[in-house]
């Protein structure tokens, strides 16, 4: 109980220090939360150079707007996490917008689509990163090294029940991500990561 209480109290640290103007903060944010904010928008904008930009508009509207943070609303990761994902999906938005203009060719069911997608593969990311290790660990062997559930077992050291609840588990959370991409567009409302962190 004591490590949940010790985010919350560090999460609203955080943001009265970044309401002074503590530059110390903003930089500790950095460290903590910059992988996370870089690699959700990569996710969305499938471009390193637009990553590494909307990272630094991120953490300038953190900045600037300290006080859009409320710590009552959930962990101070989920709406960084959220933050990210909306100006990721209006840049995205805004490219793909500009680019059918000039080309003159697709229509705006395809962008819808493709904001979709980018959407759910963002949410799915973030929603791997932030599960506990046991499910990730299960979810890695079974996925990416097409393990099935008794070889998951025996990887991990533990009873195939356990496995096959721990593959269950991590899969019916990543399942989510689908489930919330219709909220990916709509100014203001997060991607529902609070429920994921």
């Amino acid at each position: 109980m004591a490590k949940k209480d010790a985010l919350p109290r560090w999460d609203r640290k955080m943001q009265q220090r970044l309401a002074r103007g503590e530059a110390a903060a903003l930089g500790e944010l950095y460290d903590r939360f910059a992988s996370l904010v870089h690699g959700l928008a990569h996710t969305v904008l499938g471009d390193e150079r637009a990553a590494d930009h909307l990272t630094r508009d991120v953490f300038a509207h953190v900045w600037e707007h300290p006080d859009t943070y409320d710590p009552k609303q959930g962990p101070l990761r989920s709406w960084v996490a959220a933050l990210t994902h909306r100006l990721a999906v209006q840049r995205l938005r805004a490219t793909e917008t500009a680019a059918l203009a000039r080309a003159g060719q697709g229509s705006t069911e395809e962008l819808e689509r493709k904001v979709r997608h980018a959407s759910v593969a963002a949410r799915a990311d973030y929603i791997v990163q932030s599960m506990p290790v046991p499910l990730r660990a299960a979810l890695e062997l079974a996925y990416f090294q097409r393990r099935d559930y008794r070889q998951t077992a025996a990887d991990l050291g533990v009873t195939e029940d356990e496995a096959r609840r721990r593959l269950r588990l991590g899969l019916q959370l990543l399942s989510t991500a689908h489930d919330t991409a219709h909220d990916a567009g709509a100014p203001g409302a997060p991607p529902g990561y609070g429920g994921a962190a």
